[in-house]
């Protein structure tokens, strides 16, 4: 897998996270083609991970084994259309865009040819993203999707596509919930007296270590936080306010909020 060629079709803030993570992990960045329509992205791109550019799209997928679609879904047409003569009969074609689903793709590509769709999330910035993956194709299309997004962060399977519009709210859209939490509490704090700096590193802090506890302790959310919440105490406090401000309700809102869009999307 360390020498998959793998075209991708955009060099945007995801297509540099996917490729980051493949070089971490030891992938030949020879191995791997950008292409896009700003030539200074590309020598960013070359300049901080050694892969090959191009301004073409049938070079950026001459010979790939994957392609990975990193372009904005109103850009998804034009792009499907410049790759679509050039596309290996045996590549598999990887799209991380919101809201295309796998018909508007077997579509705009005129070909029968092997598709994944993968709802990400921007934490791939930093390897610790959660990619979620659907396909109809056989094993080894799935192996070489699972392998490209694995790269940088963690990744599941649905076995319904239309599950990806629930996947996009939670943990595609999720990331946004937890700044802006992040965001008030750095507020709140500032208003208590605490210097900025301290504020954002007492939140920020706080943040990785809930995140690590929820995901390597194997307890639920809702365990971990009675663990923390004494009878009378500070927490029972907060919390108490924040089910009487109704927040339980405002974040099902937002969640199905976010669901009932990326349909409209789609």
């Amino acid at each position: 897998m360390k020498h998959l060629r793998i075209g991708f079709i955009g060099g945007g803030n995801m297509a540099e996270a996917l490729i980051a993570g493949l070089v971490r992990a030891g992938h030949a960045p020879e191995a791997l083609t950008v292409v896009d329509v700003d030539e200074a992205r590309l020598a960013v791109l070359r300049d901080a991970w050694g892969v090959t550019t191009t301004s073409s799209h049938l070079k950026a997928v001459a010979g790939a084994q994957a392609v990975v679609l990193a372009v904005k879904p109103q850009q998804m047409d034009e792009a499907l259309g410049a790759i679509a003569p050039g596309l290996d009969v045996d590549a598999t074609v990887i799209s991380i865009a919101a809201g295309v689903g796998i018909a508007r793709l077997r579509r705009g590509l005129g070909r029968d040819v092997a598709l994944v769709r993968v709802m990400p999330n921007t934490p791939c910035l930093v390897g610790a993203g959660m990619s979620v993956l659907y396909s109809e194709a056989k094993e080894e299309h799935r192996a070489r999707a699972e392998y490209v997004l694995g790269s940088s962060g963690r990744t599941a399977w649905v076995d319904d596509e239309d599950l990806l519009h629930a996947v996009t709210a939670v943990s595609g859209s999720g990331p946004a919930y937890f700044f802006l939490l992040a965001e008030l509490m750095q507020a709140a704090a500032k208003g208590l007296g605490l210097p900025e700096g301290l504020s954002r590193e007492l939140v920020a802090q706080t943040a990785l270590g809930a995140g690590r506890m929820l995901a390597e302790t194997g307890k639920s959310a809702g365990e971990l936080r009675q663990q923390v919440t004494s009878p009378g105490g500070t927490t029972q406090a907060a919390l108490e306010t924040m089910f009487e401000a109704g927040l339980p309700d405002t974040v099902r809102a937002a969640v199905a909020a976010a669901a009932r869009r990326s349909r409209e999307l789609a």
